[in-house]
């Protein structure tokens, strides 16, 4: 390809989970590089942008803060278009808010998929991990046993306020949306899609799967 080294990304990532797990806390610290106890609940959607600079290329990041209580109203179709991958919070203290985590990714599911028919990248957070850890995420071999049958990319661990595993969770979301689309181009030139053969790697207790 021509002009490898001015390749730009505008990718759109939804961050959505339950009021209070922490969204607007890991954009924040993400792009801003800071944490505050305090802000308030979002209403409605709030987005920020990040730029990486990867190999030759530059990816931007727009993240969306879709706020917690937007499941249930009818916008949440409007907020997810052309979005390419998304991360979904529950709050490790508080196990509702990982019961959730399944409507979330159904509705994510449901109301956005790829041109090809793939659901989009996402990566699962189990955030405020400063706080302590709970009975699910102390398992490892569990949570991914979760991310497979829920169709994860990968889980972490992370903590806004301690800075834990941020920028790994976004590598790894980055990471899998560019293989998307970069499996959708193939498609597109060939218009056959290959059978891929999917493979995971367990192991660690944050874990990137790669398919």
């Amino acid at each position: 390809m021509q002009n490898h080294h001015l390749k730009e990304h505008l990718y759109k990532i939804l961050v959505i989970g339950d009021l209070g797990v922490g969204k607007t806390s890991i954009i924040k610290r993400y792009v801003h590089q800071n944490f505050s106890p305090n802000y308030r609940a979002t209403i409605g959607v709030d987005f920020a942008l990040k730029v990486l600079n990867l190999e030759q290329e530059t990816v931007r990041l727009q993240l969306w803060d879709i706020a917690g209580q937007e499941r249930f109203g009818n916008m949440t179709r409007v907020y997810y278009r052309e979005a390419m991958g998304a991360f979904i919070v529950f709050d490790v203290t508080r196990p509702s808010t990982f019961e959730a985590v399944t409507k979330w990714k159904e509705d994510l599911d449901a109301k956005l998929s790829l041109s090809n028919g793939k659901h989009v990248a996402a990566v699962l957070l189990a955030n405020k991990c400063d706080q302590g850890r709970d009975v699910l995420t102390n398992n490892g071999i569990k949570m991914e046993q979760f991310c497979q049958e829920n169709g994860f990319v990968g889980w972490f661990e992370t903590s806004a306020k301690e800075n834990i595993n941020i920028d790994e969770a976004a590598h790894c979301l980055v990471k899998h949306i560019i293989a998307n689309e970069n499996d959708l181009l193939q498609s597109e030139v060939t218009e056959t899609i290959s059978p891929q053969q999917e493979s995971s790697r367990g192991g660690t207790c944050s874990a990137c799967f790669r398919s």
